[in-house]
């Protein structure tokens, strides 16, 4: 365990196929009538596209927040409210239960109306309204799709990449949907959103530091949600600059352990890891309004 070089985790990823999707995105969006932008309400700042606007070209924008009922709402809302006073349309929804994914739809048939009277004042007959859905990996996308159409037509899975390729799915008698894969920016500058970002599976797990990682959860859970984490493991304390002798503690009390016993590190990295992404810690925001003002 190096402290040094752990606590310093740089996390820089833009594959070949994002910048492709970017290209693609662009060549097509003079095909695209309304954008479905996808983000997770666990990290409603950092989740989001920074550069979306240069992609999509000022074109009607629908801000999805998937995951809404696993969030802290109290964390999450103010969030939400500042991006509707900018005058975007936001819907929360819950992918598990399916709840508000409709309003997706109806709001769409708002732009969809407008669409076709200008079309029908050209002379021009109705026709689908034509919506692209972009988001960063894991956000949701697929089993939002699914939701929408009412059944699975596209691959899920809690790693980015499922999604390979843009491809047109019709999720409405009037709506046709281009899926893209997730995408990220070239450069994070800011490396405390890119560490939430792999947090959440935003990012490759092959190329992050897991110990980093873990520190870093570790890290923003006992700024946002220390309870929380002395409760899931029993500890009375966990000191951020000796975190060697907590992952002791954690892996007695739970079992990480390897031969004779001794305390297997990397069982205790993929305990705490799996135990934040399957949200035994509750519902949890890692972003905050005050961050977004900066």
């Amino acid at each position: 365990m190096n402290d040094n070089n752990r606590q310093n985790m740089i996390i820089n990823w833009y594959p070949g196929h994002m910048a492709k999707t970017r290209r693609e995105m662009k060549e097509k969006m003079s095909l695209i009538d309304i954008v479905y932008e996808v983000i997770d309400a666990r990290m409603p700042i950092s989740s989001r596209i920074i550069d979306l606007d240069d992609l999509v070209h000022g074109k009607p924008r629908i801000l999805v927040v998937t995951k809404y009922d696993l969030c802290d709402k109290i964390y999450t809302d103010p969030i939400l409210n500042s991006y509707k006073e900018q005058g975007i349309k936001v819907v929360p929804v819950e992918l598990l239960t399916g709840k508000n994914v409709s309003t997706i739809v109806s709001l769409t048939k708002e732009v969809m109306q407008d669409m076709n009277e200008k079309r029908k004042q050209k002379g021009m007959k109705p026709r689908s309204v034509r919506a692209l859905i972009v988001g960063s990996p894991n956000a949701g996308k697929s089993t939002l799709i699914n939701r929408l159409v009412g059944k699975k037509v596209t691959q899920i899975g809690d790693r980015p990449g499922v999604t390979k390729n843009l491809g047109w799915i019709r999720i409405h008698k009037d709506i046709e949907l281009l899926d893209s894969p997730g995408i990220l920016w070239p450069k994070f500058e800011n490396q405390r959103q890119a560490k939430i970002l792999a947090s959440f599976s935003a990012i490759k797990e092959e190329i992050l530091d897991t110990e980093g990682l873990v520190r870093f959860i570790l890290e923003i859970m006992m700024e946002y949600y220390p309870e929380r984490i002395l409760t899931r493991y029993g500890l009375e304390s966990l000191d951020l600059d000796d975190l060697e002798s907590s992952f002791v503690k954690i892996a007695m009390k739970r079992g990480a352990l390897g031969k004779g016993g001794v305390p297997d590190y990397d069982k205790v990295y993929t305990l705490i890891l799996r135990d934040f992404k399957d949200g035994m810690f509750g519902p949890v925001t890692l972003d905050r309004l005050e961050e977004k003002e900066v």
